[in-house]
């Protein structure tokens, strides 16, 4: 169901950039823009991991480099039933983490410098199982695709404020409509971004919270990490905004258009969902074993 619903998400932003391109171009700028998009969605699966990684700056460690670090992952991902992923350090003051891959076997976790001087132990488990969940669920394909995409129809459109005016022909919609699609396919993808990520947050924290055995070290983590984002400024989040839907917090500051669309589920909303499940968990005498028991291969 993943892979359809990749599918289908990824047809619907190859026609955003093909109505950003026809607005620039007309019928050949379209045909360029689809070419360029079947080049881009075949790129971006088998390398929108590395690009995002490379767009924040960041690095991979080991159990030489980072003992603790890679130790506390593999532990995770053991008890996730999942392979041990690549692990990835950014040098950024900004406590937060996402995870990328086009599926388990080629999975990576990457958490800033900060996450690790803010956190506790527990607090940081809690956030690695959670990217663990994303993996686990398959989440990580569609949302890094739809980074790279996203920004690329930001980009394209950008591009037609200053070249789209000049067109004109029997199909063009000239400078009015050019300026239209300047301004909305930016939003739209970051509707699409919204979508994918509102719903996949709620099911990660919940299979995150049994991976990591309870609820207490994500929610904690969650509040300082919600916190600290508006204080403390990303700035390759800020100069990337389209990969903002993957962190487990929204790393942009809010001082930019950008912000103006929440790509994650309040932070409120989610720890109540976890105060839910903790309750619930405890009304049954713990974790069930079979939630985080499932075949990788689902």
């Amino acid at each position: 169901m993943n892979y359809f619903r990749t599918a289908i998400l990824l047809a619907g932003l190859t026609a955003l950039f093909m109505g950003v391109g026809y607005l620039i171009g007309g019928q050949a700028g379209a045909l360029i823009a689809l070419m360029v998009a079947t080049a881009m969605n075949l790129f971006s699966y088998w390398n929108a991991d590395k690009l995002v990684l490379s767009m924040h700056c960041a690095q991979e460690v080991d159990a030489r480099t980072a003992p603790d670090l890679v130790h506390l992952v593999g532990e995770l991902a053991s008890r996730a039933v999942l392979p041990m992923p690549r692990v990835y350090l950014m040098d950024n003051p900004q406590p937060n983490a996402f995870a990328t891959g086009r599926n388990p076997e080629h999975a990576a976790v990457a958490v800033t410098t900060g996450l690790l001087n803010m956190l506790s132990r527990d607090e940081v488990a809690g956030v690695i199982a959670h990217e663990l969940a994303h993996v686990r669920n398959r989440d990580t394909l569609t949302m890094t695709i739809t980074a790279t995409i996203a920004g690329a129809i930001s980009m394209l459109a950008q591009f037609g404020l200053f070249f789209g005016g000049g067109h004109r022909n029997n199909n063009g919609v000239g400078l009015i409509g050019t300026l239209a699609m300047v301004i909305l396919a930016p939003i739209a993808a970051m509707l699409v971004q919204m979508a994918i990520s509102r719903t996949r947050e709620y099911s990660a924290d919940n299979l995150g919270a049994h991976i990591a055995g309870g609820t207490d070290g994500l929610s904690s983590a969650l509040v300082k990490i919600s916190n600290a984002a508006h204080l403390v400024e990303n700035d390759t989040a800020e100069q990337n905004p389209a990969t903002a839907h993957l962190f487990i917090i929204n790393p942009l500051s809010g001082h930019r258009m950008d912000n103006l669309f929440s790509t994650h589920p309040s932070t409120e909303n989610r720890i109540a969902a976890l105060r839910r499940l903790a309750a619930d968990i405890g009304s049954r005498g713990g974790a069930r074993p079979s939630s985080t028991r499932r075949s990788t291969s689902a």
